[in-house]
Parts: structure tokens; sequence; C-alpha cells
């Protein structure tokens, strides 16, 4: 069985990728080194861009140690490994407290608080439903599910029935059914972590990349900021919908446009509403989230895919969250950069 992190984000797709204008660069600059590092973590892969390292600096032993660190937060949070800590956690049916590792506590931390900002439209416990609707690891069932069992799926979820307790770290279920899976944020927190050790190494002006999260700290070896770009909302195609300037920040991107299904001439798109139980139905195609923190910006912009384009846009504007919307109106796409957003691209740009 394939390892990672497919459930509630699935189908992601890598719906942002770089635009890595240092290739063309390197053309005409051939003094400038750029180094870049791979590899294979939570069923997708992971990149690291580096600029101006030092002399004889160890690429290899730092390879090493970046692998180690996915390999450590994936034992400790895969529900693909059964020893996992969240897999154990899952498959106990008490009530009692649950102690957990100094990195898993983070992570379940910034759910829940990631949760009460919207509303329950970021839910970690929303995996029954994802199964229910054939987006998980299971085969998707002949018949779409019916009102009665999505409302017994439905008894099974919500951040409220986990309580979680900062010292000693530890969580606990308030219904025995309960599952935690921490696929929308993990891979965000996980790039976060691979920042944070990069730093550790003096290493001032890199890029990582984990399944389409990225973290951008520095500038490029020209001394220009980073660019990106995020991709047009097309379902069998790739193309650019617009780029922008980007250094210190992290990047995440939600979208709902490859993966679904059709049955009976309805479409169902994999990313659901934990508060209705169905998938969400709007006109919202992909959402694009800065923040200083890669594993907020991963949830945050599951979060705004739930609540669509106009409760997206309240939250993002009564909270200074810095969100890009791709919307659909008929045949055209339509886009929405909230105030945080713009502020922070017109900086860039100066």
């Amino acid at each position: 069985m394939r390892k990672g992190w497919l459930i509630y984000k699935m189908g992601r797709f890598f719906v942002i990728f770089l635009v890595l204008c240092w290739l063309l660069l390197s053309a005409c600059q051939p003094q400038v080194e750029t180094r870049n590092l791979n590899g294979a973590t939570m069923g997708t892969t992971w990149s690291v861009t580096l600029h101006s390292l030092p002399d004889g600096f160890d690429l290899a032993k730092l390879k090493s140690q970046l692998q180690a660190q996915l390999d450590r937060i994936n034992r400790l949070m895969s529900t693909y490994d059964p020893e996992s800590e969240i897999s154990r956690f899952n498959a106990q049916t008490s009530d009692g407290w649950f102690a957990l590792s100094r990195e898993t506590a983070q992570v379940i931390e910034l759910s829940q608080q990631i949760s009460e900002l919207t509303g329950g439209s970021f839910d970690v416990s929303v995996g029954p439903l994802v199964e229910l609707w054939g987006f998980g690891a299971k085969q998707r069932g002949d018949e779409i599910p019916s009102p009665e069992q999505v409302k017994e799926q439905l008894a099974k979820v919500g951040y409220q029935k986990l309580l979680f307790r900062r010292d000693p770290a530890a969580i606990k279920k308030l219904v025995p059914q309960l599952q935690v899976d921490l696929s929308a944020i993990a891979k965000g927190y996980a790039v976060d972590a691979l920042a944070a050790l990069l730093k550790q190494q003096g290493i001032n002006n890199f890029l990582v990349e984990i399944g389409g999260e990225m973290q951008l700290v520095g500038q490029r070896s020209d001394g220009t900021p980073w660019r990106i770009a995020i991709e047009k909302p097309l379902e069998n195609e790739r193309a650019v919908e617009t780029v922008f300037p980007l250094n210190a920040t992290a990047v995440a991107t939600s979208g709902n446009y490859r993966n679904f299904y059709i049955e009976n001439g309805q479409r169902y798109a994999h990313t659901l509403d934990p508060l209705s139980g169905r998938p969400i139905r709007h006109k919202l195609a992909s959402v694009t989230v800065l923040d200083p923190s890669c594993a907020r910006a991963d949830a945050l912009a599951t979060a705004l895919m739930v609540l669509g384009e106009e409760k997206g846009r309240q939250l993002c504007e009564k909270h200074q969250i810095a969100a890009f919307f791709v919307i659909h109106n008929k045949e055209e796409f339509v886009e929405y950069a909230s105030p945080a957003f713009q502020n922070f691209t017109e900086k860039k740009k100066k």
C-alpha cells in the first residue's frame, strides 16, 4: 500500500507550482550556483532549492538530515503507518488522555485553533466522511451516500469531540469512533520543520516545497524575490493564472477542480464540508494563502475552500488573512485578492 496523506486533501495535485526563473538566469550568470535536493515523503515528493551556500558545504549530510526530519514526522502523524502516534490514538476506543510528542501536539493545537477560527470548516476528524464519499483509501461504492449514512458518519466527526491538553501534551476522544487525520496540515508543518533546520545550518536563501506547499526564505542569487505562479483551475490542462514575486513567506493552495466524480449528471468534488457532511457546491475553484507558517497556510487554504467565495472573503477581511481566490464565473475565471494579500504582494513589487 502506498504510504501517504490522501485523506481530506487528496487530489490537490499541486495546484501551485514554481516559476523557477533562476533556470533562465543561469545561462547568463554561470558564476551563480543553485543547489537542489529532493526525495520522497508522505506519499508525494519534497524539494529544497538553495542559493548562496558557503564553500565546501556538505550537501549529502544536509539531505540526510532533511530526510530524517521528514521520516520522523511521518512516523508520528501518518494514518498509513499502523504504528504511528496518530494511528495508535485512532485505534483506541477509551476516553482517557493519550500522551503526544511535542511535534504532534503542536499540529493538533494549531488544528483546533483553525477550527475555532473558521467555525468548523477545518476539521481534522473529517476522515469518516471522506471515506464515505469515496475520496479516501477505500474504493468508492456504487451509490451516492444516503442522508442516513451521512448523518451516521457525522456523529463521529467534530473538532469539539477532540480535547487537547498542552501540559503534559495529550488528547482524548469524547466519542469512541472519532478519528484524527492530519493530511490537511501535516505537509505544511513538515515544510516549516525543514525551513527551521536549514536556518539552524546558517542557510538564509532557500525554498522548501512538499507536495505543493512552500516556504520561501531570503531571495534568489541575483537579489530578486522568488516568483511563483498560481495555476489556472482547468481540469485537463496546465496553465498559469497569475505570477507573484514573494519572499519571507509560506504559500499553500487548495483546489477543487481535478479530483471529483460525476454520478447521474451531478459533480461530486473531493472537498467536503465537515458541518453538512457533503461535498462543497460553490464557484470557488482554488485558494492560495500566504502566511509566516506553512502549517497555518495549509489549513487555512482548505478551510477557505470549504467556506466558498462569499464566506471565505468575509473571513479573510475580518482576520487579515492573505488569500487569493480563483472563482468560476460561467466560462471565465474571476480573481479576488484579499486586502492582506494585496498589501503583501504590492510591497514585494516595490
